[in-house]
């Protein structure tokens, strides 16, 4: 398997339980994962939609996988996804304070998956540019 192609099946199933963690019972897992309550009708819609999200990304990233010409539009959308999280819970950190741990080590992770995708990006960019002189 390709760096590639790797890179999007590791960030692709990573997502899952995350995502899970977000939507699949918010009431319970919410409050066990990241220390808050959620109640009434408006929270847990918000939290549900976030993992749909999560899992349409997590197809494309799939579809990545599976096939050549999905392959770098799914590498852009792992890196703006990735850093566009990163950069919240930057922010986040400036304007709100240290969250907890597992909020760390997931702004860790989208570093350094957002990273990883420009890497990716940059390879097979640089492959395209010596096929294409050929």
């Amino acid at each position: 398997m390709t760096f590639d192609r790797f890179l999007l099946a590791f960030s692709a199933t990573g997502l899952i339980p995350i995502a899970l963690g977000y939507g699949a019972d918010p009431h319970a897992l919410l409050p066990f994962l990241y220390g808050f309550d959620v109640s009434g009708t408006n929270e847990p819609h918000i939290f549900r939609a976030v993992m749909g999200l999560y899992f349409a990304q997590i197809i494309f990233w799939y579809l990545g996988v599976a096939f050549q010409v999905f392959r770098q539009p799914a590498l852009y959308t792992l890196m703006v996804f990735m850093f566009g999280l990163a950069f919240g819970r930057v922010l986040s950190l400036i304007v709100d304070g240290t969250p907890n741990n597992l909020l760390l080590l997931y702004l860790f992770l989208e570093f350094l998956l957002g990273n990883l995708a420009v890497y990716a990006l940059l390879r097979t960019l640089k492959a395209d540019k010596i096929v294409s002189s050929v």
